[in-house]
């Protein structure tokens, strides 16, 4: 993932659901926070969701036995 990040944030009661989307595969996780918690924190929790999210839907690559 080296591409850019969209975020949306949308308060809902005394939570925060944050979204983060990848802009080249279009990949979207999201979580909810506390609403205390502050953007940076925010965008980072949902960024290393993401994160995840990507890197376990990444092809492994093959071994080759010689």
């Amino acid at each position: 993932m080296a591409g850019e990040v969209y975020f949306e944030f949308v308060q809902v009661g005394q939570q925060m659901r944050v979204a983060a989307i990848d802009a080249d595969s279009g990949t979207e996780v999201v979580v909810i926070t506390p609403v205390s918690a502050t953007k940076i924190q925010m965008q980072q929790m949902a960024l290393a969701k993401l994160r995840k999210k990507l890197a376990a839907a990444a092809p492994e690559t093959p071994l080759r036995l010689f």
